[in-house]
């Protein structure tokens, strides 16, 4: 018997290791296909794009805030993938009917190395997650280093437009803004993606970049012309949002993706 807590603090129990998984949370497909459990995965949602062929070759379950139930149950999986930010609680409670539903909550790159660590010792995937581990860990090191005389730059990241929202405090993205030594001028909002009115961008700390993710909007020229506007000197930065917002095994390239944006800023 196999007893494990999830990062919520749900205790799950299973009987030999789980062997059929349902991904609900794009990042985490990720990292379980990086931990050599492709073959173990039976569902997947639409978002879950990387690595590409597995759009085809998975079972599509639905999205990450909308699911299919039935297919689901019909997959007979031992173990659900959810995400406390990704996934809502009535999916999650509705979804603990089919199997255990494993709920992960990542806001610092310590969370994420916790996962990694779980995701080792309940899928018996303890040198590849190990791996993973190291790999991020002698990334951060060397991204660290690379950063630790750059100045600090006052920024607004950007998530969507109509309305326009941006990412706030107690979230992965601003964890990432703080190591690249950006300051979030939007930190100290109480909701994690507050929605704002753009002309009250210069009185509220007129950033010295605006940086305008690549997910979960399409922002275009015209978005970035008109939130430059609205500041005094502001540099507008297209930005992949998956360097940003995807935990797992991503974050071990998002340093060398780091770097090359200060090259360019």
């Amino acid at each position: 018997m196999k007893i494990v807590t999830d990062q919520l603090g749900n205790q799950h129990s299973f009987e030999i290791t789980p062997n059929r998984i349902i991904s609900l949370v794009p990042s985490q497909t990720e990292l379980l296909v990086d931990l050599g459990l492709e073959e173990s995965i039976l569902g997947i949602t639409k978002f879950c794009v990387h690595p590409y062929h597995l759009k085809s070759t998975k079972k599509i379950i639905g999205g990450t805030k909308k699911v299919n139930f039935e297919k689901i149950r019909l997959l007979q999986p031992d173990i659900i993938i959810a995400n406390k930010e990704e996934n809502t609680k009535e999916m999650v409670e509705e979804l603990s009917k089919i199997c255990p539903v494993w709920v992960t909550d990542i806001i610092t790159l310590e969370d994420n190395l916790k996962m990694i660590e779980d995701f080792g010792n309940l899928f018996n995937k303890r040198i590849e997650a190990q791996k993973w581990t190291d790999k991020i860990n002698f990334a951060h090191q060397d991204f660290l280093n690379f950063i630790k005389n750059k100045a600090v730059k006052s920024v607004a990241y950007f998530i969507w437009a109509n309305p326009y929202m941006v990412a706030g405090n107690n979230t992965f993205i601003n964890e990432m803004l703080k190591l690249n030594n950006f300051q979030n001028i939007y930190e100290n909002r109480e909701e994690r993606y507050p929605e704002i009115i753009i002309q009250k961008m210069r009185i509220q700390g007129d950033p010295d970049l605006v940086l305008l993710s690549s997910e979960p909007f399409p922002f275009a020229d015209e978005h970035a012309f008109e939130l430059g506007r609205y500041t005094h000197h502001a540099v507008t930065v297209f930005v992949d949002g998956e360097m940003f917002s995807w935990y797992g095994s991503r974050v071990a390239k998002a340093f060398d993706y780091f770097k090359r944006m200060h090259q360019k800023i």
